[in-house]
């Protein structure tokens, strides 16, 4: 093998990378906290006493969860022109990732909440508190601590998932690579450089998802 490794090729492209990482942090951010919103929402439908409701909530889980992210994508961007609804593709990026995380983190929730013991539900409302202060008070905390480590790793996964929407023209962490890759012809120094710092990212992230549940959970649970 007569290749010659020289990453010191990659210097000059540091701030398109500093750049890609940003917008793969803000991406996923962001599509956590839209996507959490609908999956609560859509959770709750998932239990709701009214048949219709619950079918709504479990057509959009099924058909989200069976159907690729890369498609939804493709939908949001290149498919709501056609309907007058034209979107940039950061913003096309967000909505797909929300929707398509609302999806998986709506079962999540869902499984939360059915983990809390009927009893306690009972014994919330024995007390004179209405449904919205016995879920507020007695299901909601249960239900995040049970769930935590999933809603964790979930939020890792979508920010390892931000990569597929370079095929829209988003320029995140993937999207730089490709760019550079396509400047210097250094495919293995770039994409090397890339995953790396996937892997720093998400170690880096599981460990702090681990201190924050410590900290909110565990210590809390100890007092």
């Amino acid at each position: 093998m007569n290749y010659n490794f020289k990453f010191s090729a990659l210097w000059p492209y540091m701030p398109e990378i500093l750049s890609g990482v940003i917008l793969t942090l803000q991406l996923a951010s962001v599509a956590m906290l839209f996507g959490l919103a609908i999956g609560l929402a859509v959770a709750i439908g998932r239990v709701s006493s009214r048949p219709a409701i619950r079918m709504a909530a479990r057509v959009y889980v099924e058909a989200i969860r069976n159907t690729p992210l890369l498609v939804q994508l493709f939908i949001v961007f290149f498919g709501l022109p056609s309907l007058g609804l034209r979107l940039g593709a950061n913003t096309a990026a967000v909505i797909a990732l929300s929707i398509n995380l609302g999806a998986y983190s709506a079962e999540i929730l869902r499984a939360g909440f059915e983990s809390v013991r009927v009893g306690q539900v009972e014994a919330g409302r024995s007390l004179g508190l209405t449904a919205a202060q016995t879920f507020r008070h007695v299901v909601l905390f249960p239900a995040i601590k049970a769930i935590y480590p999933a809603l964790a790793s979930q939020f890792v996964l979508l920010m390892l998932t931000t990569s597929v929407v370079s095929s829209i023209g988003v320029t995140e962490l993937f999207g730089q690579a490709a760019f550079i890759d396509s400047r210097t012809y250094r495919s293995f120094e770039v994409y090397t450089l890339i995953t790396l710092s996937y892997l720093v990212f998400t170690l880096g992230f599981r460990a702090l998802f681990s201190a924050i549940y410590w900290a909110v959970f565990v210590r809390r649970s100890h007092r």
